[in-house]
C-alpha cells in the first residue's frame, strides 16, 4: 500500500500524519514544551515494593514514579540465573511494540526477592504516563534502529509479523543470528525485509555502541537520571514510518528539511531523494485536508454515507462504540439495511480508531442480525480493516447481543487526551445537575437548619445567579411559608463567580 508521510513543524510543536490512499490513517503530535518519554532510558532508585501485587515503585526523576511489574524484570540479569532459567521467549514484533516486556518469565521468583527499597536499577519507559497513572517502565532494554530492535538483556531473535514469507523469515533470522552478539535479543522490523547482509552490520554497530556508551554513563551516574533520550518525533517518524513503499516524505519546516535529508543521507541514503519541502503559501495540513479529519475526530458522533451513525464514548475503563442506523431505513429487507449499516460502520470506526489512538478495552455494540452468514461477514470485514493497524489487537467473536470486545495496544495518550482537557466546570462527568435539582437540594438543607434547635434563627445563603432565579420565580411563596413557620430569616447572596453546582449556607 503506497503511502505518505506529512509533517508540521514549528516551534511548539511537530504533526506528522500517516497518509493512506489520500486519506489520512495515523496522526501523531508532540508538544514541544511537553515531549512524549516512551524509549527513554532512565537510572531510577526504587522507592517503594508491593508484595502483594507484585510491583515497584521507581524514582526516575518525573512527577510519578514510575510503575514496575515483576514481569518487566531481567531476573536473569539481576539474579545471574543465566544456567538456571532459559529466555523467556520474544514476541514477534508488531510495528511501534517493540518497548514493553518481552514475555512473563516462567519462574516464581518473587519481586521482593529480585529488588529492595533503595536499589539502583536501570529502565525504560514503556508507556507514558496516562491520567493519575505514573509511567510504566520496563528493565528489558530496547534499542530500536531502523532495520533492527536490539535487546541486550533477551536471549532471542524474532521477526516482524507483517514480514508472512517463511523462506524469508528464515534467511533474516540465520543472518542476524550470524553477525549479533551470542546470548542478546534481536527482532527484524518490517523495514528489513530484503534488507542485505551491510544494511543489518551498519544498525547493528551503531546500536551495539549506544548500548557500551549507555551501560558505561549509568555506572557514573546517582538515581534518578536520564540516561538516554529517544530521537524527537521527525527522526521517529523517518525511523519507523519512511519505508521503501513511502511514496513521499513532505515536510513543511525549512530547517527541518535541511535536518532531515543530512539525516537520511547518514543513515538511510536510498531515501534521501523523497524528502520534499512544502512551499505552497496554505498550510500543509490544511492544504491536504488534515484539519477537518482531526476536528472530526474529536467529536462524539460520526455520520455514515448512509445515513446511519456511530458514537464513540471514552473512559478511563474502556471505549464503547455503537453503530445506529439513523436516517438509513433501507429499500427492501430489514436484516440487509442493517448489514450494510454494520459493514460501512466497521470501516468508519477502524479508521476512527487508528486515527484517535483508542487503546485498551474497546466494545463495538453493533445493530442487531439475526443471520448467522451476517455475523460472520461483519467479522471477517472487521478483520480485513485492521489489517493495515500497526498496533496489535485482539478481537473476539460477535456474542449473541451483538457486541464484539476486543484490545489495541496503548502506547502512547490518544488524540483526545492530547489535544483536550477535562472540562473546568463539569470536572470530564459531561454534565452538571440540574437547576431544579440544586434548589431543592438547598430547600432540604434549610429546613433541616430551620427545625435545629441549636442553629440560629438567620440563613445566608449564597448561589449562583441561575439557581437565585428560579428559587426566586418558583420558589419564593414556599420560602416565605418557611421563614414563617420556623421563624427564620433568610438571606440570598448572588455570586456569579460561584460554581453552579456549588452553594454556601451559613447560619448566624
Amino acid at each position: 500500500m503506497a503511502s505518505e508521510v506529512l509533517i508540521n513543524s514549528n516551534q511548539r510543536e511537530i504533526r506528522v500524519a500517516l497518509m493512506e490512499n489520500n486519506q489520512v490513517a495515523e496522526l501523531f503530535i508532540e508538544h514541544k514544551a511537553n515531549k512524549g518519554i516512551v524509549g527513554n532510558i532512565y537510572w531510577g532508585k526504587v522507592t517503594k515494593i508491593l508484595p502483594g501485587m507484585q510491583v515497584a515503585f521507581v524514582d526516575i526523576g518525573l512527577e510519578k514514579a514510575g510503575f514496575l511489574y515483576v514481569g518487566d524484570i531481567d531476573v536473569i540479569d539481576m539474579l545471574g540465573l543465566e544456567d538456571e532459567i532459559d529466555s523467556p521467549p520474544l514476541p514477534e514484533e508488531k510495528e511501534d511494540s517493540f518497548i514493553g516486556k518481552p514475555g512473563r518469565p516462567n519462574h516464581e521468583i518473587r519481586i521482593q526477592d529480585i529488588l529492595e527499597e533503595g536499589q539502583e536499577i536501570l529502565v525504560q519507559i514503556a508507556k507514558n504516563p496516562l491520567g493519575t497513572k505514573g509511567a510504566r517502565i520496563t528493565n528489558y532494554i530496547s534499542l530500536p534502529g531502523r532495520y533492527l530492535v536490539y535487546m541486550p538483556t533477551v536471549n532471542h531473535i524474532s521477526v516482524s509479523r507483517r514480514i508472512e514469507e517463511e523462506d524469508e523469515k528464515e534467511r533474516l533470522k540465520n543472518m542476524v543470528s550470524e553477525i549479533g552478539n551470542p546470548g542478546e535479543g534481536y527482532i527484524v522490523r518490517t523495514a528489513g525485509q530484503d534488507a542485505v547482509r551491510a544494511d543489518f552490520e551498519s544498525d547493528l554497530n551503531f546500536l551495539h555502541r549506544l548500548w557500551g556508551n549507555l551501560k558505561k554513563q549509568s555506572e557514573n551516574l546517582s538515581a534518578p537520571h536520564l540516561v538516554y533520550e529517544d530521537l524527537n518525533l521527525i527522526f521517529r517518524s523517518i525511523r519507523d514510518l519512511f519505508t521503501n513503499e513511502t511514496a513521499r516524505l513532505v515536510i513543511d519546516s525549512k530547517s527541518d528539511f535541511t535536518k532531515c535529508v543530512e539525516f537520511c543521507s547518514t543513515y538511510l541514503p536510498h531515501l534521501s531523494e523523497k524528502i520534499e519541502q512544502y512551499k505552497d503559501p496554505m498550510p500543509i495540513f490544511d492544504h491536504y485536508g488534515i484539519e477537518m479529519d482531526i476536528s472530526r475526530a474529536l467529536g462524539r458522533t460520526i455520520w455514515l454515507k448512509s445515513g446511519g451513525y456511530i458514537t464513540i464514548d471514552q473512559t478511563e475503563a474502556l471505549v464503547a462504540i455503537d453503530v445506529n442506523t439513523g436516517k438509513y431505513v433501507g429499500h427492501t429487507d430489514p436484516e440487509d439495511t442493517i448489514l450494510k449499516t454494520n459493514l460501512e460502520a466497521v470501516k468508519e470506526f477502524v479508521y476512527q480508531m487508528r486515527l484517535r489512538n483508542i487503546g485498551g478495552i474497546i466494545i463495538v455494540d453493533f445493530i442487531d442480525m439475526t443471520k448467522e452468514e451476517s455475523k460472520e461477514m461483519v467479522s471477517n470485514a472487521l478483520k480485513q480493516a485492521l489489517r493495515a493497524d500497526r498496533s496489535r489487537t485482539r478481537i473476539l467473536k460477535i456474542s449473541e447481543l451483538g457486541l464484539v470486545e476486543m484490545t489495541r495496544k496503548r502506547v502512547r495518550e490518544s488524540l483526545v487526551q492530547t489535544l483536550c482537557d477535562p472540562c473546568d466546570y463539569c470536572n470530564g462527568k459531561g454534565y452538571i445537575k440540574g437547576t431544579s435539582t440544586l434548589c431543592y437540594e438547598i430547600i432540604r438543607e434549610i429546613q433541616r437548619r430551620g427545625t435545629d434547635s441549636i442553629t440560629k434563627k438567620k440563613i445566608d445563603i449564597e448561589v449562583h445567579p441561575t439557581v437565585y432565579d428560579m428559587l426566586f420565580e418558583e420558589e419564593s411563596s414556599f420560602l416565605e411559608e418557611m421563614e414563617k413557620q420556623n421563624n427564620i430569616e433568610i438571606t440570598f447572596h448572588v455570586n456569579p463567580k460561584l460554581h453552579r453546582e456549588k452553594y454556601k449556607i451559613v447560619a448566624s
